[in-house]
């Protein structure tokens, strides 16, 4: 559309038409160099009036460069080409976050919900974090939901996932997302930077989690009570047609599953492994928190598996402890039972590490120090507790708990009368565990006691002195 002169008054100096020329250019600079600004530092049709005036001596009025604006964004505004995938061939990843009530109060949650981009298919499931070893996790268990894999994953680009942008969709990758790619056998694909339009389906699944799934604000125990809501929800929605579909959400998956890839015999392993020192107090670090070994790992290299919900630290084939995974900053994670061979040798780290200040025991073993102290002196009677203590290691605590209080009710306030006491109780429960058959039903079946007079009768038969 020719630009009408008429629209800018010109200035005192030169032609109208040169001056009408020279207000539009320096309109057309400002908006270019707005499509390089961030979103919330570009300028409106005010400021560019002001700079106008400010700038470059502009005498009209505001309206005609609103409206000379308004016609170059719209003539500038975006358009897009319909997509359509094939079934089995694209799943959408993202995350979304919601508020839930939990019984601490409320909090926001990351969601991830990956999404057939031909079904719509949708699998939600909240998360502590958005870091790599959740989003293996979420990823593992969309799979095992879905009960097949999607020949492409596509993603906006994480830093978790997509570590580098590099030319046009080339990215380098996450090194534990492309082991689960290599897994599964689908290909990792990335939207081009700020494209979220690239993948429609999960952004409307988004709004879906936000808006009818979550709202009201969920009231849950915990993340699994809230996962099973987002489960119900999931498979609740199969049923609902889509806009300008003719088949359900569910009709429309079982298409999408027919042409996806099967799932692997093995479950991909979803944690971030990492080689660790343990140092002099039996701790290895990660994330800035520290979690106990036991003492014969202490000064070995061991590999830290680090899953969404818990640590892992293992060593050669052998898992050499297991604890819950911390979020916090700066914490210890310390199994008491790890610290019990150390404990036989510095005995005042029973009063004086927060450990066993801290170990939540039953009230038996706190009747039981006192007694020992009693009986054999403060400091003798500590290293009898500490003994007992350590049969923990040979025994459940709900059968060293049961040998303690057979020995206090009688007055056998000793370490190894407790000892000989546990090992009793281990030697029945193993008699008792060897004569019960471990089907009730083989308990039903009665074999009858062989009669060898039958055999006689037989080698009988075949003996010519009889015959």
């Amino acid at each position: 559309m020719p630009w009408p002169v008429r629209s800018f008054r010109a200035t005192p100096v030169g032609s109208s038409r040169a001056d009408a020329g020279a207000v539009k250019a320096s309109i057309e600079t400002i908006l270019a160099e707005d499509e390089l600004a961030p979103p919330k530092q570009r300028h409106t049709a005010m400021q560019v009036f002001r700079r106008l005036r400010a700038e470059h001596g502009y005498s009209g009025g505001y309206d005609q460069v609103r409206r000379y604006i308004s016609r170059h964004r719209q003539r500038h505004r975006v358009t897009f080409i319909p997509l359509s995938h094939d079934p089995g061939q694209r799943l959408e990843m993202d995350f979304g976050h919601i508020h839930a009530d939990f019984t601490d109060g409320r909090r926001l949650v990351p969601v991830m919900i990956p999404t057939w981009s031909f079904s719509n298919h949708a699998f939600a499931i909240s998360l502590p974090t958005e870091r790599i070893e959740a989003v293996l996790a979420g990823m593992v268990a969309a799979f095992e939901f879905f009960g097949c894999v999607a020949m492409e994953g596509w993603w906006d680009n994480p830093r978790t996932v997509a570590t580098g942008i590099l030319r046009g969709r080339q990215r380098q990758i996450n090194v534990r997302y492309a082991a689960l790619a290599s897994h599964y056998g689908f290909e990792p694909l990335f939207c081009m930077p700020r494209a979220a339009t690239e993948k429609p389906a999960v952004e409307h699944r988004v709004y879906d989690l936000q808006r009818r799934w979550c709202t009201p604000v969920p009231r849950v125990r915990d993340h699994d009570e809230l996962n099973a809501h987002l489960r119900r929800c999931c498979l609740a929605d199969m049923e609902r047609t889509c806009a300008g579909q003719t088949h359900t959400v569910g009709e429309r998956f079982a298409m999408d599953k027919a042409a996806a890839l099967p799932l692997p015999v093995h479950a991909f392993d979803p944690c971030v492994r990492e080689p660790r020192k343990v140092d002099k107090f039996q701790t290895v670090a990660f994330d800035s928190n520290r979690y106990s070994v036991p003492r014969r790992w202490a000064f070995h290299t061991v590999t830290l598996k680090a899953y969404v919900d818990r640590i892992e630290i293992v060593h050669g084939h052998q898992v050499a402890a297991s604890h819950r995974r911390c979020y916090g900053h700066g914490r210890q994670v310390l199994d008491p039972m790890h610290y019990l061979v150390t404990l036989g040798r510095r005995p005042g780290a029973l009063l004086h590490s927060g450990v066993y200040r801290n170990w939540q025991l039953p009230a038996v073993f706190t009747d039981l120090r006192a007694g020992l102290e009693e009986r054999h002196g403060p400091h003798a009677g500590s290293r009898q507790y500490i003994r007992v203590l350590q049969l923990l290691a040979e025994h459940p605590q709900g059968r060293l708990k049961e040998a303690i209080e057979y020995c206090s009710s009688r007055g056998l306030l000793d370490a190894e009368v407790i000892r000989g006491q546990a090992d009793r109780l281990a030697q029945r429960q193993e008699a008792a565990g060897a004569d019960a058959p471990a089907d009730p039903l083989i308990r039903q079946i009665e074999v009858p006691r062989a009669d060898l007079s039958r055999f006689n009768q037989l080698l009988s038969i075949g003996d010519p002195v009889h015959a």
